[in-house]
């Protein structure tokens, strides 16, 4: 007799803020994203900009971005469940 395993994934739900040109390109202010478990940094922008598709993706390419109000240094930073992270695109100023 034959056993099932009950795979799943375990996934994470992150809120994405976006701003200036991000949230145009975004179509969205803010959205809840869910992405498996030990997702990082650089998988979260990987998703964003299939989803969203290319006015996004290059935003996302010279964006910086704050996990939970720090800046981000290291794209291969793990995202918790609950994380807040902000796309903020280069901004003009003088």
């Amino acid at each position: 007799m034959g056993t099932t395993t009950d795979v799943r994934t375990a996934t994470v739900t992150v809120t994405v803020r976006y701003f200036a040109g991000a949230k145009a390109a975004a179509g969205t202010r803010r959205e809840a994203v869910e992405i498996p478990s030990r997702a990082t940094v650089a998988d979260l922008i990987t998703a964003l900009a299939a989803d969203h598709g290319d006015a996004l993706a290059r935003v996302l390419a010279a964006a910086s971005f704050l996990l939970d109000e720090t800046a981000v240094h290291d794209r291969a930073t793990v995202l918790a469940d609950g994380a807040v992270v902000d796309v903020l695109p280069p901004f003009a100023g003088g």
